[in-house]
């Protein structure tokens, strides 16, 4: 009976892997769909995007009922409970490289990017598929420090951005009103998927030492120092 608990909770993980791979591919798709114009493409992301939606209505259903039947504790507990929310953060992801998919949709058969806003959107597009994939390695590997340098990852979409509304205020702005809507708009999209990939990665981090992530970074300068051995036996004790 044990073991078959053990094994949903590790299908449980599974289905979180699988859901950031399907994201992951979805923006850098979506990606290609905006900047190429690809209509074929678009309506791939957005059709594909009703598995994602399957995977985390079939991990609910599971959690709720380990919950229901099991009444897991302590470690066991904290895996349920956050694997409900990073399944959450990992469906808004899909949900905003379907709204990238949607706006080339939207703009087809004209492309919605002007070319000299290419390289930045391609490049916003590619570091969230990495950001995305490396917070799947987190929910693989349990790794803390990985899982805490997403955050410093994040600085980079950050910077984008940020030069992505400069370009847009520049008083050399000449493509129009609806095209710098749609720019704003895929700005966002871009940087609120970034954080949906930091706040997988945090909730890792709480799942394996039962502190928040930003508790855990204010520790690292005594950490440094060489005290982490009872930090960390403080942690995973709780």
């Amino acid at each position: 009976m044990r073991d078959a608990y053990h094994e949903e909770l590790d299908s449980i993980g599974d289905s979180l892997v699988e859901m950031g791979r399907l994201v992951g591919s979805a923006i850098g798709r979506a990606t290609t769909a905006i900047l190429d114009a690809d209509l074929k493409l678009a309506e791939e992301v957005i059709e594909g995007d009703q598995k994602v939606d399957e995977l985390q209505h079939d991990l609910e259903a599971r959690a709720i009922t380990l919950l229901a039947r099991q009444q897991p504790v302590a470690t066991d507990l904290r895996i349920v409970v956050t694997s409900l929310r990073m399944s959450a953060d990992l469906e808004r992801s899909g949900d905003l490289a379907q709204h990238v998919a949607k706006l080339a949709r939207l703009r087809y058969p004209a492309r919605a990017v002007p070319r000299d806003l290419h390289a930045t959107i391609l490049e916003m597009g590619q570091l969230a598929q990495r950001l995305m994939a490396k917070a799947a390695e987190v929910i693989i590997t349990k790794d803390v420090e990985l899982a805490l340098q997403l955050e410093q990852d994040d600085d980079e979409m950050d910077l984008l951005h940020r030069a992505l509304f400069q370009h847009l205020m520049d008083d050399r702005w000449k493509h129009g009103i609806e095209t710098a809507v749609d720019v704003t708009l895929l700005g966002r999209y871009y940087e609120r998927y970034a954080d949906h990939a930091v706040a997988v990665a945090k909730r890792v981090v709480y799942l394996v030492t039962g502190e928040h992530a930003d508790e855990l970074q204010a520790d690292v300068p005594t950490v440094s120092r060489g005290e982490a051995p009872e930090a960390t036996e403080g942690a995973e004790g709780g």
